[in-house]
């Protein structure tokens, strides 16, 4: 494995499973996932592309604000997060039990 490779592998941390992205799955054919805050989108693209076999059609990307806690009787803040909406290409969806 090439080091390309294995930067593609830790640019996606997770999928963002909400009430929000579900809905936007199934009306604009598009999975949200947590990636690393580093990470731009033609490799988000090219690491969707390489572990799922799909086309990848657009990425677009958010930068989530951590929200401010209360922690007891001090104030403190979560991190900061990326998000990104991979949209696939008609006729093709991203299949997570595949994975295992």
């Amino acid at each position: 494995m090439s080091a390309k490779d294995e930067r593609l592998m830790k640019v996606l941390l997770a999928p963002t499973i909400s009430e929000k992205s579900t809905f936007v799955g199934e009306k604009h054919n598009q999975v949200v996932f947590r990636v690393a805050q580093d990470a731009t989108k033609p490799e988000i693209k090219a690491a969707v592309e390489l572990l799922f076999k799909v086309k990848v059609k657009d990425v677009r990307v958010s930068n989530v604000k951590g929200k401010e806690k209360k922690f007891g009787s001090s104030f403190g803040r979560r991190r900061n997060w990326k998000k990104a909406y991979v949209s696939v290409a008609a006729g093709q969806e991203i299949n997570f039990q595949a994975m295992e």
